[in-house]
């Protein structure tokens, strides 16, 4: 078991998301950095869509009451388990009366914190997802709270006497570039044709900025106005992370993992499904820039990442069989 001592309600329980919902109303949910909390899991040699904690707001403080193995993938934050220092995207030992601290990132936004085995919380619709507008999955169905107990499904996890780690290149490259714009690869959307060839002009040829007005659902940016060729009415339509809608204000809207399954205003573009990690370590105040490419880029580009955690799984499927006791 582990207490939390430290907190805030925007910090949650999530796991890989409830995919197969949306025609119910149900928001896919789940990690806003998918490939982080994969390979926090992947580390520990956990299902890929175990269940452990999203960090947005720090300091986060828990406590072991039990010996555990866990890692800390994400944002560059620094962190201190039983008064240890570790590097970021790191697997550790944390024994039982130890506590792990981490405080506001160097760089990035979330962090993700697994457990060998995962939290031992009931499944909702396939997932331990916390959805916090309809009050279930996680934890009580909300944001954690300092005293909270969450338990924890037994598992053995043999790591190295002083942890293991993982180096990600093109995170790496986002880290060293933190004070340039972020790049968003994006694709056309429904209603792409719908706008002035001023607003598409602007949209990729300007830079955004993420308005304290973002959360789980969605970041609503600053930049200029993006306007219509004239009036128009639509009924509500699917919507999925990534897509970005106009309102009347004309100051675009990122949808993420928490978005509403349905929305009338008109759509502009949508993020590939592969450069959603960047949004979701963007932080208020990020600058933003995005980078029209074709379907066929932005479908090798899911292949490659795909590709790029199979290759991490049989790597960490060897380096366990190393670890085993003989």
């Amino acid at each position: 078991m582990i207490e939390i001592l430290s907190t805030g309600l925007p910090n949650t329980v999530q796991d890989l998301g409830r995919p197969g919902y949306l025609a119910l109303g149900v928001s896919h949910g789940g990690a806003m950095d998918r490939q982080a909390m994969a390979i926090a899991n992947l580390m520990l040699g956990n299902d890929l869509s175990a269940a452990g904690i999203e960090i947005a707001l720090y300091p986060f403080r828990l406590k072991a009451h039990v010996d555990i193995a866990l890692s800390i993938t994400g944002a560059d934050c620094p962190i201190s388990v039983g008064g240890r220092r570790c590097p970021p995207w790191w697997a550790t030992t944390i024994h039982a009366g130890e506590m792990l601290l981490l405080e506001a990132p160097r760089a990035g936004a979330r962090s993700y914190i697994a457990f060998a085995g995962g939290l031992d919380l009931p499944p909702v619709m396939g997932s331990r997802a916390t959805d916090v507008k309809g009050g279930f999955g996680g934890f009580a169905g909300r944001g954690l709270s300092r005293g909270d107990r969450l338990p924890l499904i037994a598992a053995e996890c043999p790591l190295p006497p002083g942890g293991l780690g993982m180096v990600l290149e093109e995170r790496q490259a986002a880290r060293n570039g933190a004070a340039s714009p972020i790049e968003l690869r994006v694709l056309p959307a429904a209603e792409f044709d719908a706008f002035t060839p001023q607003a598409h002009a602007a949209f990729t040829g300007s830079e955004w900025s993420i308005t304290s007005d973002a959360n789980r659902m969605g970041y609503r940016l600053s930049g200029e106005t993006l306007s219509l060729v004239s009036p128009l009415e639509l009924l509500s339509h699917g919507i999925v992370p990534g897509t970005v809608q106009v309102p009347p204000s004309g100051q675009p809207i990122i949808q993420l993992a928490d978005a509403n399954t349905c929305g009338g205003y008109p759509k502009i573009a949508t993020v590939i499904e592969a450069d959603l990690w960047r949004l979701a370590q963007a932080p208020v105040g990020a600058r933003l820039r995005f980078l029209p490419v074709s379907i066929e880029t932005a479908t090798e580009s899911l292949r490659m990442a795909r590709q790029r955690l199979d290759a991490f799984i049989a790597a960490r499927n060897i380096g366990a069989g190393r670890l085993r006791p003989g």
